[in-house]
C-alpha cells in the first residue's frame, strides 16, 4: 500500500513529543515508563544502536525486498504490533486502530489478554490474522475457555507470557494510582482536564476495560474487588508443566515471550515450541537484566536453525529494526513507538507509524546495499574488543 507519512512526525522521537502533549501525564507515564529506576528501559535501545552495519558500495544489487516468511505467512515488512495491556487507557480504541492498520499494512497485530479490545473483534477486523498472547491464568478452566475463543476466531498464533512471575515494581504508576484498582486523585483529575480531546475521545469511547475478559469478571465489582480478582486470576508463575499443557491443546504455532537467557530457549524448543520471542518486557519488569540484543544474537547463532528467533524490547525506528536484524533476529515487534502514533495522531496513527518504519527501514536496506531483510546479518560489523 502507499506509504503515507506526516511531514510534521518525520521520527519517532517527534511523535513521542506530541503524545507526551496530548494525554493526560499519568497515561504518558504508563506507556513510556519502566520499573525501578528506568535502567534497562535505557539500556535496550541504546545498546540496539551501538551495532554497526557494513555497507558494500560496488557491489551489484536489485530492488530492495522487506518481504518476510514467517510461520507460513509472508509479511510485508519484518515487523509487527508487540501485545500492550491498557491500549485504550492511552488513546481510545487505539487496538482497534492498530489493528486495522496492521492489517491492511500486512503485518502481525498481537492482542493481549489484558488489551482493552475483545479477542472477536480483533479477530474480525484483521480477518483472522492477528495474534493472541495469553496472560496464563491460575484456574484451568479460563484457560481452556480462552484457548477455545481463539481457536474459535480462528487464530493462527498464540503467544505466552513467561517474563511476569511478579508484577513490576513500577514507582510511576503507583504515584499516578495507576495499580489496579486506580486511584483518581485531584492531580490526575487535573491532567484530564487539560487534555480536553482526550477527555472527549474517552467519554466517546466509554471508560477502558479488560475487554476479552469481561465474561469472567462477576457483575456488581467495585474498582477494590475488580482489582483483588485480576490480581488472583493472573499471578503466578509460567513453568515447564504448564507450557506442555498448551503445546497439547493448543494446535496452531505456539510462540513464547520473554526469554532472555540460552538455557530458557533450549527448554522451549525440547517443549516443541514453534518460535520464541526474546524479550524483557520493554524494560518494565526487571531493571538488573541484560537488554535484548546481546541475549538475541547469542540465542539466533546456537539455536537459530531449530527455531523462530524474534525479539522486541527497546527497538523504536528503522534503524534499530535493521540492527535487530542483523544480530540474528528474524521478526521484530515494537510497542511503544506504535503508541506514541496513536496517541499522536490519533485514527491516522497506525498509518503513519508504520509508513514511517517502512520507509527508514528501506533507507537503511538500500544504504548498505541489502536486496533482502534475511541478508542483513552478512553486513553485521563484529567488534573484536
Amino acid at each position: 500500500m502507499e506509504l503515507k507519512i506526516n511531514p510534521k512526525y518525520p521520527d519517532i522521537a517527534y511523535l513521542r513529543e506530541r503524545a507526551k502533549q496530548r494525554i493526560p501525564g499519568f497515561a504518558f507515564d504508563y506507556l513510556d515508563g519502566g520499573c525501578n529506576s528506568e535502567v534497562n528501559l535505557r539500556r535496550n535501545t541504546e545498546e540496539i544502536r551501538e551495532v554497526q552495519l557494513k555497507p558494500y558500495y560496488l557491489r551489484d544489487y536489485g530492488q530492495i525486498s522487506m518481504q518476510t516468511e514467517l510461520f507460513g505467512k509472508t509479511y510485508a515488512a519484518p515487523f509487527g504490533v508487540a501485545p500492550i495491556g491498557l491500549q485504550g487507557l492511552m488513546w481510545p480504541r487505539a487496538s482497534e486502530i492498530l489493528a486495522k492498520a496492521a492489517f491492511e499494512h500486512n503485518i502481525p497485530y498481537i492482542l493481549s489478554t489484558v488489551g482493552t479490545a475483545d479477542l472477536e473483534t480483533i479477530a474480525e477486523i484483521t480477518e483472522g490474522n492477528a495474534w493472541f498472547q495469553l496472560y496464563h491464568p491460575t484456574e484451568d478452566e479460563l484457560r481452556d475457555d480462552l484457548l477455545r475463543r481463539a481457536e474459535a476466531a480462528e487464530y493462527q498464533v498464540l503467544v505466552i507470557l513467561s517474563d511476569v512471575p511478579s508484577f513490576g515494581y513500577r514507582s510511576k504508576e503507583i504515584r499516578n494510582g495507576l495499580a489496579i484498582p486506580p486511584r483518581m486523585t485531584l492531580r490526575n483529575m487535573i491532567q484530564i482536564m487539560s487534555n480536553p480531546n482526550w477527555a472527549i475521545q474517552t467519554l466517546l469511547a466509554g471508560q477502558p476495560k479488560f475487554k476479552t475478559l469481561e465474561p469472567y469478571i462477576p457483575g456488581g465489582m467495585n474498582l477494590r474487588h475488580l482489582g483483588l480478582f485480576m490480581n488472583k486470576t493472573f499471578t503466578g508463575r509460567l513453568n515447564e508443566e504448564k507450557v506442555k499443557t498448551l503445546r497439547d491443546k493448543w494446535k496452531g504455532k505456539l510462540v513464547i515471550k520473554g526469554i532472555a537467557s540460552e538455557e530458557d530457549a533450549e527448554k522451549a524448543i525440547q517443549l516443541g515450541l514453534d518460535g520464541i520471542i526474546v524479550s524483557n518486557h520493554g524494560g518494565r519488569q526487571l531493571d538488573v537484566g541484560e537488554s535484548t540484543i546481546k541475549p538475541t544474537a547469542n540465542i539466533a547463532e546456537r539455536f537459530g536453525d531449530q527455531i523462530t528467533v524474534m525479539m522486541d524490547s527497546g527497538i523504536r525506528t528503522g534503524p534499530d529494526i535493521a540492527n535487530a536484524l542483523a544480530s540474528g533476529a528474524k521478526f521484530t515487534f515494537l510497542g511503544r513507538s506504535f503508541m506514541y502514533g496513536v496517541a499522536a495522531l490519533g485514527k491516522e496513527g497506525g498509518h503513519h507509524t508504520m509508513s514511517l518504519l517502512k520507509k527508514q527501514l528501506q533507507q537503511v536496506m538500500e544504504q548498505v546495499c541489502c536486496e533482502r531483510v534475511e541478508d542483513l546479518p552478512n553486513h553485521l560489523i563484529v567488534k573484536t574488543s
